[in-house]
């Protein structure tokens, strides 16, 4: 496994200490839970959607929660009243705890539990302020300012 030193980052640049910190998470994967599984997928060009199996459990049982730039989807299995004698049990439906580091301006508009899939729905909205916006050049303004210059 490589190991990359962050500090030269930390030295000269100001603000990038949460992409550090995302690398070394990364790096971290082995830690990261694997159940349940999931896929992310991008719908359009602004539009995101991650799909979790979550295969026994009821949307009762199932919390989402979008926090900054962290989105946070928790299982907890209610305890069955009555307990069964299992001959196999092949379906794993423990509790579960997955988290999504979001980008900027990622924002969750909606999730839906149907046939043991739950999705959730992303989508980029770049605030108006933040979008390009084209300058008009007016050559009026040039010899304005040149006349009050001198």
């Amino acid at each position: 496994m490589r190991t990359h030193d962050f500090s030269p980052l930390y030295r000269s640049a100001i603000g990038f200490d949460r992409l550090a910190q995302l690398f070394d998470n990364a790096q971290r994967a082995d830690s990261q839970p694997s159940y349940p599984p999931y896929n992310i997928e991008l719908v359009a060009e602004d539009k995101y959607r991650i799909t979790m199996a979550v295969a026994g459990f009821s949307s009762a049982e199932i919390d989402i929660e979008a926090e900054n730039d962290t989105l946070k989807i928790v299982g907890r299995k209610q305890k069955e009243d009555q307990a069964v004698n299992f001959l196999h049990r092949g379906i794993a439906a423990r509790d579960f705890e997955q988290r999504f580091q979001l980008a900027n301006h990622i924002k969750v508009v909606g999730a839906q539990l149907e046939n043991g899939l739950l999705s959730i729905e992303l989508v980029r909205e770049v605030p108006e302020a933040l979008k390009p916006r084209k300058i008009e050049i007016n050559g009026d303004n040039v010899h304005r300012l040149e006349r009050n210059a001198a």
